[in-house]
């Protein structure tokens, strides 16, 4: 018996009564093409978020603020990514600020200094961004620089968020589950952040600021720095690695310890039931209500790093 049955990808989908063997066979001889239970949550994913943040931009379209405990609650999310991931993550490039700060009165690390702010667009509210204050809205600064490689780490942040929650339905799961999709986002991520470094220095640039500056004579330079450069290189894959691990460790082992307490209440019997069962459905409810914090601590972590790897590719050494 399997005991990762319940938490690994399939092409059945076990439902009440029945078993839901989905489209294809990955044994087909000239076109393998098949459907796997993780394939369909993954596009349910992002099917739920694409509806969730398009009715959310409807609704602050021309400035007007969201309503709605619902609505408030994803303009939270996304403003919480953004003010307090991206923002103090990437910070300001260097060659985008004079005296560390920039149009908008942020600092270097995307902070406000209320002293530098500009008040001439105080009528404008940016999207996603529905600030109440008494007697009108609050104006706010727009154009930070970070804001620019905000589509893609909200995009990673929601997807993987979806993901995770889908796993607290019962009969469904998390494809964050499985290291191909982990692995999928890590290299995902991994071009961007290359292609970001590429987009400020150009690729060579990029690839030669793997390598911080260091005042080395003719000779040592040129026996010490290829070796840097390669250990440099070595350790951005390695960190887009663990960035996949990390994200599928957490997730798999949620769901095998929720079936793992399950289990118990299989291989009791007689007296001893009467006692393991209550006891590992009250554990099962502790480790639920765990699993849910860590579905969002685990795309916050994965935001973070992401901006924080984008940052060191657009801020080198």
């Amino acid at each position: 018996m399997d005991p990762f049955h319940h938490v690994r990808d399939t092409q059945t989908w076990e439902l009440p009564g029945f078993v839901l063997h989905l489209l294809g066979r990955t044994t087909q001889p000239v076109l393998p093409l098949f459907l796997t239970k993780y394939m369909v949550l993954q596009v349910l994913a992002a099917v739920l978020v694409y509806l969730v943040f398009r009715g959310l931009a409807k609704r602050i379209q021309g400035g007007k603020p969201a309503k709605g405990m619902w609505w408030n609650f994803w303009e939270m999310l996304a403003l919480f990514v953004r003010d307090e991931v991206v923002r103090p993550s990437i910070g300001i490039p260097h060659d985008d600020h004079g005296h560390g700060h920039d149009d908008h009165g942020h600092d270097s690390h995307g902070r406000v200094d209320h002293g530098h702010v500009d008040h001439s667009h105080a009528g404008e509210h940016p999207p996603l961004l529905a600030a109440h204050a008494t007697g009108g809205h609050v104006p706010v600064e727009v154009g930070h620089p970070a804001d620019k490689y905000l589509p893609y780490v909200w995009s990673v942040f929601f997807f993987i968020l979806f993901c995770n929650l889908l796993g607290a339905i019962p009969l469904l799961g998390s494809p964050t589950a499985d290291i191909n999709l982990t692995g999928v986002l890590a290299v995902v991520t991994f071009a961007h952040v290359v292609y970001f470094g590429s987009q400020r220095t150009g690729f060579a640039g990029f690839l030669k600021s793997l390598v911080p500056h260091m005042d080395l004579p003719g000779p040592i330079a040129v026996l010490l720095l290829p070796m840097i450069w390669l250990i440099e290189a070595g350790g951005l894959l390695i960190k887009h690695g663990v960035l996949a691990i990390r994200l599928f460790a957490n997730i798999m082992a949620g769901h095998t310890v929720l079936g793992v307490f399950l289990g118990f209440i299989a291989l009791a019997d007689g007296v001893l039931w009467n006692l393991v069962m209550p006891a590992s459905i009250l554990g099962q409810v502790a480790i639920g209500m765990l699993e849910l914090f860590v579905a969002f601590l685990q795309a916050y972590v994965f935001a973070l790093l992401t901006s924080l790897f984008i940052s060191a590719a657009v801020n080198p050494h």
